[in-house]
This record gives structure tokens, sequence and C-alpha cells, in this order.
């Protein structure tokens, strides 16, 4: 059973929610140790100087800022407590703005809201309000002596919340000057409407369910093998290769008529013939799939 890993409340105008803050995600990593090969002793990391190689406990390290090379502003604990932000019970409601306006991109860790005892009306109350308006809060809160950005939102009768990255920690694409690569000549109409038809093809409704992390099951897989004694599969893979210019509509053909499930050879007049159902095989949808990505490399 999950556990409140924060209380406070949600402070909206002159309403204040008593809330408790709940992890929305399990981590599902597979976690390894580090061995010694030769008879899979346990290896430990020491806090070790660089000047003499000597382990330094860990009551006389302090954090220092490197201005320049080997040149450090030293801060020590009651600086930090200096500057300690307000450690309030708050998640102070900034503004109601619409999701839209809002890029993915800010978002970071994802909780869940859910009332305190005694706070339940006014939780319903503020959860019935935002749902109606389809508005987002922006608001800040301090969790572990950090002070965050977060985007409220109702999911149904639960308040949702996510951390976001402030405005300087997101790198815009004008600030990598090989993100685009070399300039490439423009796409043709027919090419782009051909792509729009093979989005189109692929296009259905979001089912988180179908979607797998297949490395992670692979991986567990191997490991059960291996704690059986049996040898690893070898499993032959080949990078996907760019598609040529010139290969455009030739790979956006194949990639349509394979989710279509039709022949290939029928003309090239593809915006008459008929869509499949939202609902397509499994091995049509990987096999096409892979090829549109390859076609938009």
């Amino acid at each position: 059973m999950a556990r409140a890993i924060w209380t406070g409340s949600i402070s909206f105008g002159l309403l204040n929610v008593p809330v408790k803050l709940y992890s929305a995600v399990s981590n599902k990593n597979v976690s390894f140790r580090e061995l010694r090969e030769s008879d899979s002793s346990r290896i430990r990391h020491k806090r070790v100087a660089e000047e003499d190689g000597e382990e330094v406990p860990y009551d006389d390290i302090v954090k220092g800022y490197e201005i320049s090379p080997e040149q450090y502003v030293i801060m020590t604990k009651a600086d930090f407590e200096e500057i300690d932000p307000k450690k309030t019970r708050s998640i102070e409601i900034q503004d109601f703005v619409d999701l839209d306006q809002i890029d993915p991109i800010y978002f970071d860790h994802p909780y869940y809201l859910g009332p305190d005892k005694g706070a339940e009306r006014a939780y319903a109350l503020l959860t019935e309000a935002m749902n109606e308006q389809k508005k987002v809060a922006v608001a800040r809160f301090v969790l572990r002596n950090k002070e965050n950005l977060a985007a409220i939102r109702p999911m149904g009768d639960v308040l949702t919340m996510a951390t976001m990255r402030f405005a300087d920690e997101v790198v815009a694409p004008d600030e990598i000057s090989e993100i685009m690569g070399e300039e490439a000549e423009p796409p043709r109409k027919a090419e782009v409407d051909m792509a729009k038809q093979l989005i189109e093809s692929l296009s259905n409704d979001f089912d988180p369910s179908a979607y797998k992390d297949e490395y992670r099951e692979e991986l567990l897989a191997l490991i059960e093998r291996k704690a059986k004694g049996e040898g690893a599969v070898e499993v032959e893979s080949e990078a996907p290769k760019p598609t040529k210019a010139p290969d455009l509509m030739a790979a956006l053909e194949e990639s349509l008529a394979a989710v279509r499930s039709e022949p290939l050879g029928e003309g090239s007049d593809t915006s008459k013939k008929k869509k499949s159902p939202a609902k397509k095989k499994t091995s049509a949808k990987k096999s096409s799939s892979s090829k549109a990505k390859s076609a938009s490399k």
C-alpha cells in the first residue's frame, strides 16, 4: 500500500485544502550490484581525496562551487541554511492555465494529491471546479528543501500534480547548432501528403497498457535463464538504415501497403483506397512502424 510522502495544503485564494502527496509512478528499473568477477565479492565505493588518496570521513566533507579550474567557493551548512527555501506546508497556486499551453517538455515527476482527513468536501469542490473549467493550476511548493514549480490537474475525481522544470532549465532547439544537421531540400507536397496518409493509417486511441518495456522483459528473462544454468539466446539484429531522399516515396508507399495489408503494384493513388479498421494486426503494425521510422530519418 502506497504511503504519503508529504502532507500540506493547497492554497487557493482564501481556501486551504489539506492534502497528502503520493508518488504516481513505481520505478521498474532492473538493479545490479557491482561484484569482483573472480569471487563475486561486493564492491564498495569510498570517498577519497585526490591529493593523497586518503579516505575522507563524511563529516569532513564540504561542498564547493567551481568558479574556474581548481578554484572553488566553499559553501558551509550555515550558508545553505541562510538561503534555505521557506519550509511551508503549502502548495500555493499562482495561476490557472489551459493544459495545451504547457509544453510536455516542462513536466518532470508525477504525483497524486489526496485529501487529508476532514478535507474531503473542500478537495471535491476544487476537483469538480477544475474539471468544469478544464484548467490546470500552476503552483509552487517546497519538497526536500527544494522549491518546485508544479502543475495540478484533475484526473476524474483525483487531483494529479507534476513537478515542472523552470524555463531556464529547458534548452531551446535553436541553442543546439547541429540539431537539424545539414540543410536539405524541402519535401515535395506529394511526399508530405503520403506521409500524412501513413500517419492517419497508424492513428489510434492511446492505450498505455499496449506499450511494454520489451528490453526489461528480455533482460529479466535472460537473468532467469542464467539463474537456471541456461545460456543466453543469441538474437541477430540490424540497425535500421536511413531512407535516402529519392526512395522516400517508395518507402512511404510500401509502409502504407503494409499497414493496409494491400499488395504493392496496384497503383499509386492510395488516397482512394479504403482505410483499414483502427485495430490492426500486431505484425503489420510493427513492420510498418519500423519502416516509417526509417523513412523519417
